[in-house]
């Protein structure tokens, strides 16, 4: 993680609104109707409502935030979403009325929240199933919502990334000139540990000037047992196939490109 620099003096609350879109890809492969049921069993028990509330509340923690609170919601037949509101629990520094400085919590309450939404597939035909979940982080404050990033890698199997942040609005220095940015970013890939990225091809987009940076991810090696169900040979012929076909599909969504 790059070494913050000397921070800005601002006049009164920060008002940057900082956001962080997390989407990941995980593919399995489902033939048979057993396979099937048996997947959307595991998404439930580990991606319902309450699983995702629960990683959310972690990311807060984690970039100093507080929960406010929760909504939350699992669908019929699968998926699930979750909304957290938070406020910023950063603090600065005051004085009361006997003159000693005091710590004073900012809290933006209307702009920081963190949100979730699963996406899972099943009714490929050839038996592909894809679970995709969006992950969005907004805060407004002190919060950098980057500081999560490796949390989210390590609570999800991910096969395809992309992460899009991107700063708005302006605040105010002491000298009342406007801040459009209050911390350094040279790449979404220096708040990822690098053991994490070594196991992916990474791809940047970055227009500092507009205060946007994307990284896209696609995993390097298929651990091929991981993606079928427990006991199926993966080195036989038609599996092969089929980790090939994962293959093109992760490819595909990589590169936007149509089936």
């Amino acid at each position: 993680m790059p070494r913050p620099s000397e921070p800005i003096r601002l006049e009164g609350f920060n008002n940057l609104t900082k956001c962080v879109s997390f989407n990941l890809y995980d593919f399995a492969v489902a033939r048979t109707e057993s396979e099937r049921s048996s997947y959307i069993a595991y998404l439930h028990q580990h991606f319902s409502a309450e699983r995702i509330t629960a990683i959310l509340s972690e990311i807060a923690r984690i970039i100093d935030a507080e929960v406010l609170s929760v909504s939350a919601q699992d669908y019929d037949p699968w998926g699930a979403s979750s909304l957290v509101l938070m406020s910023d629990l950063a603090h600065g520094e005051t004085v009361d009325a006997s003159g000693k400085v005091v710590s004073s919590v900012g809290a933006h309450l209307t702009k920081s929240h963190l949100c979730a939404h699963t996406y899972p597939d099943v009714q490929d035909p050839r038996g592909i199933c894809s679970f995709r979940i969006d992950i969005d982080i907004a805060t407004c404050g002190t919060i950098v919502p980057l500081r999560a990033l490796n949390y989210m890698f390590e609570s999800f199997e991910n096969d395809v990334v992309i992460i899009d942040y991107v700063v708005r609005g302006f605040t105010r220095d002491t000298e009342g000139k406007r801040v459009y940015m209050d911390h350094t970013v040279r790449s979404i890939q220096d708040f990822i540990d690098p053991k994490i990225l070594a196991d992916y091809e990474c791809e940047d987009l970055a227009l500092p000037g507009q205060n946007i940076w994307q990284t896209k991810m696609i995993r390097n090696e298929l651990d091929a047992p991981e993606y079928f169900a427990p006991g199926t040979d993966p080195t036989t012929p038609d599996n092969q196939g089929m980790l090939a076909k994962i293959r093109r599909e992760m490819s595909g969504i990589y590169r936007n490109l149509p089936d």
